[in-house]
């Protein structure tokens, strides 16, 4: 199942009801979307956790998904953003961030279907 997932769009509800019936979720605009990327990119809290793993807040937002189980394929034409993209399984992140990043849902939509 595809959905818009991203930290302020996370579908805290619907996630876990569509996993608990074995069905995996992937989210399209993990980084937030057309628009929206650099202001997610920038987030405060997004930006301290990125910093204490020493990789990037695209890192942080991707590795949050798979944490939550979630399957990421986010887009780019940039080879350097493609490979970093790529790079996720070198950090994890803890309880403590994964609800800081939890915390930041907006209920905000950033496109319309």
């Amino acid at each position: 199942m595809q959905n818009e997932i991203h930290p302020y769009y996370q579908e805290q509800d619907v996630v876990p009801f569509i996993q608990s019936k074995g069905i995996v979720v992937q989210c399209w605009y993990p980084l937030g979307g057309r628009g929206h990327t650099s202001e997610l990119l920038g987030n405060e809290t997004i930006a301290e956790i990125a910093s204490a793993h020493g990789v990037s807040p695209a890192q942080v937002i991707l590795r949050w998904d798979l944490q939550r189980g979630i399957v990421v394929i986010p887009g780019s034409g940039n080879p350097d953003h493609i490979r970093e993209n790529l790079d996720l399984f070198g950090f994890e992140l803890t309880a403590e961030e994964m609800k800081k990043i939890r915390s930041l849902d907006r209920n905000e939509k950033h496109d319309w279907y």
